[in-house]
This record gives structure tokens, C-alpha cells and sequence, in this order.
């Protein structure tokens, strides 16, 4: 799994790349954290377009950030969800408490 860090305004837009199951899940959850704390981020986009796969692990890595960004009384949101991503993310039932865009310029518009 690989990340890109993007800033947009006060948004941090995290990009993933890869596989995010548990082999990469602690490290994705580490780094997004000290990207937040650091620079003091109340408004996160995780941009899932790259996402290949994404296990019950990567599920736990978004509740993460979505507690972690309400206890800051802040955002979080998910834009251009993969095909593979989009399917746990329907089954799960993410979609009920985190917002989804289509594309990453509508989120850092919306949230």
C-alpha cells in the first residue's frame, strides 16, 4: 500500500494505492494519524480510486479516522471509490456514517 499526501485549503487529501487489507492496515492507520496530528487537519478526503483490494481490515482503518476526525470535531469523507473498495464498502454498511463522493474535486468542494 502506498500513500500520497495532498493538500487542498484546510483539506488533507489522502490517496491510497494498493492493497489495503491487514498486512498494510497498521501502517495506513499510523501514518494518516500523524498526518492529522501534525499539520493539525480538521477536514480528511481518502481518495479509494487505486484501491485494488480491501479487506475487513481497511474497514477498521476508516471507522479509525472517522472516530479519530469527530473526537477533533472534525470531517472525513471518501471520493472515487474502486469497483473492488465499492462492493465491502456497500456490504459493510460504511456508507451509512461516512459520506461518498464521485470524485475527489466534489468532496473538497462539499466537506
Amino acid at each position: 500500500m502506498y500513500l500520497k499526501f495532498d493538500k487542498s485549503e484546510d483539506k488533507l487529501i489522502v490517496s491510497l494505492i494498493g492493497e489495503l487489507d491487514h498486512h498494510s492496515s497498521e501502517e495506513v492507520r499510523v501514518k494518516i494519524d500523524d498526518r492529522i496530528d501534525r499539520d493539525n487537519i480538521k477536514k480528511v478526503v481518502l481518495n479509494f480510486n487505486e484501491v485494488t483490494f480491501m479487506d475487513s481490515s481497511g474497514i477498521g482503518v476508516v471507522i479509525g479516522r472517522f472516530k479519530k476526525m469527530q473526537g477533533r470535531s472534525g470531517k472525513i469523507c471518501v471520493a472515487d471509490v474502486s469497483r473492488n473498495a465499492n462492493k465491502v464498502f456497500e456490504l459493510s454498511g460504511l456508507y451509512k456514517i461516512i459520506d461518498a463522493y464521485s470524485s475527489v474535486d466534489e468532496a473538497v468542494r462539499c466537506i
